[in-house]
């Protein structure tokens, strides 16, 4: 498994009827996996995010739609970015994403994480907890769904789950990969080192050094090679062959979420812009090489919020970043 081209969709927000909607999903998908990306991603939310946009606009449930994708793609790896620990009984998460891997002939990739959003959390009724119960329970449940995708049957009485010799059948393979996600450096990245095939770093790019040498520290923790665990870094990408219109894009978008770059100062308008790469091809690659890749990062895993569902986009986003992680 390798994850050094991913392509998230955030946003299901196209202006389109809802009967338009999963097709556009599905067109999205399909360009990514001609375009060389090698895997594709949807959050497992059920409300829109702050910062992306209001709770009520349209959002898919994760792994129906990683379903629906598996039968109309052919060799694109599925994955949720990332799924919320604290939403599904970990012995049915294993299920689910095992069934995901049968369903689509051995593409599935489990990414997972603590959970976060209280607001979604409250609303459907799921028990948020404190910042340790949430990652306690996100050990738990590594404890139960690792053997369980590597075809063992564990058996846990923990304070938060209880499982008997959980089976899990059938298994297409027994190397399911282990995602996690986040930008804890001590509990995320320590789970990432004992359980991980692959670290999703989601921070600021300014970050990266600080959160690189981190990792390392965890890995060196539990003797582990962190040339073994490959890490990707999600960036919001706003790109198109003008330039001066992707930059529109990005100042249209941060005004709708409250953000006047032009009032901002220098500082400020770096910190509101850190996670962000903008322009065109040629720009992006040089902003993605220089403040990701070259500070120690493996891979790229993009969302396009805002213009991803145009035909093309997707296209040219592949284009331009497959050359710079051997795509």
């Amino acid at each position: 498994m390798s994850i050094r081209l991913g392509y998230q969709m955030p946003n299901f927000s196209y202006s389109t009827p809802v009967a338009e909607l999963f097709p556009t999903v599905i067109a999205q998908a399909r360009e990514a996996e001609a375009a060389g990306f090698d895997t594709a991603f949807v959050m497992d939310h059920f409300y829109q995010l702050p910062g992306i946009g209001e709770p009520e606009e349209p959002m898919l449930e994760a792994y129906t739609a990683l379903g629906a994708l598996a039968t109309a793609t052919e060799r694109i790896q599925l994955s949720a970015l990332v799924t919320g620990n604290t939403y599904r009984n970990p012995p049915m998460l294993a299920k689910a994403v095992t069934t995901l891997d049968v369903v689509s002939g051995g593409r599935a990739v489990l990414g997972i994480g603590a959970g976060w959003f209280e607001f979604e959390h409250n609303s459907f009724g799921y028990e948020f907890g404190t910042f340790t119960d949430r990652f306690e329970r996100l050990g738990e449940a590594l404890e139960i769904i690792t053997p369980m995708l590597r075809g063992t049957r564990p058996t846990v009485d923990g304070k938060w789950y209880q499982v008997k010799d959980a089976i899990n059948e059938p298994r297409i393979r027994d190397t399911l990969p282990i995602l996690l996600g986040g930008g804890g450096e001590k509990k995320t990245f320590g789970f990432a080192a004992r359980y991980g095939d692959h670290l999703n770093i989601i921070a600021n790019a300014s970050e990266l050094p600080r959160k690189v040498e981190a990792l390392e520290q965890r890995c060196a923790e539990v003797d582990r090679d962190p040339a073994t665990l490959e890490t990707s870094f999600l960036a919001f990408v706003m790109i198109d062959e003008d330039g001066d219109r992707a930059r529109k894009l990005q100042t249209d978008y941060l005004r709708a979420q409250g953000v006047d770059l032009s009032s901002l100062s220098p500082e400020k308008r770096a910190a509101a812009t850190d996670r962000q790469f903008v322009g065109d091809p040629d720009d992006v690659a040089d902003q993605i090489q220089r403040k990701v890749l070259d500070q120690g990062i493996d891979g790229i895993v993009i969302n396009l919020v805002t213009n991803g569902h145009e035909p093309g986009i997707v296209d040219l986003a592949g284009r331009t970043l497959g050359p710079l992680v051997g795509k």
